[in-house]
């Protein structure tokens, strides 16, 4: 019942942490096997939902730090590559769906990879507060509790990590349009 319930919120969690799907998948089981392996040791000061979060957060920061004192040497299918024009894809990011057409499909995909690249382009601590607020729809308590800080804390990094994606959003916008100004010169 816990992995039906919670395996895709930690997945999501992970993934915008890690930005690798198949770290992500390996971290979100290895988080479960945790949980499984120290739900003894809950104790209910807070609720299942914040310690299940804690521990991912935990083990994604882990990961992070990993593969950064091991340089990751493997390429993997689907691994985002840039074009000429800087913007980032991957194979799977190509494939259209029925129910929408291709230039939704495209719209749909440069809106979503410039914002995975301004919340990648985050302090990870900024990060964070704004997965857990805007797409986990976490209270400023919830996150204060899984973070392990104050809420005046989480309410300071949010509306600084808000004012930090606005800012990657408008580079990244402004940029796109400097390319496109450069091409049709």
């Amino acid at each position: 019942m816990l992995i039906a319930q919670y395996s895709h919120s930690v997945y999501s969690l992970i993934a915008r942490s890690l930005r690798d799907p198949a770290d992500a998948a390996d971290v979100t089981q290895d988080v479960f096997v945790k949980v499984f392996r120290n739900i003894s040791s809950f104790q209910g000061d807070s609720s299942l939902r914040t310690w299940i979060y804690r521990i991912a957060l935990r083990e994604a920061s882990n990961q992070r730090r990993w593969w950064s004192r091991h340089k990751r040497q493997e390429t993997a299918i689907d691994e985002q590559h840039e074009n000429d024009e800087g913007e980032s894809f991957s194979l799977a990011d190509l494939l259209a769906t029925p129910d929408s057409s291709p230039f939704d499909n495209a719209s749909r995909m440069q809106m979503r990879q410039k914002m995975e690249a301004a919340l990648g382009a985050l302090q990870p601590c900024f990060r964070e507060v704004i997965v857990l607020r805007e797409i986990e729809g976490a209270s400023y308590e919830e996150i204060a509790e899984i973070l392990n800080i104050t809420v005046g804390t989480v309410k300071s990094r949010i509306a600084r990590g808000r004012a930090a994606l606005r800012e990657q959003l408008g580079q990244l916008t402004s940029s796109a349009a400097r390319v496109r100004e450069q091409e049709a010169a």
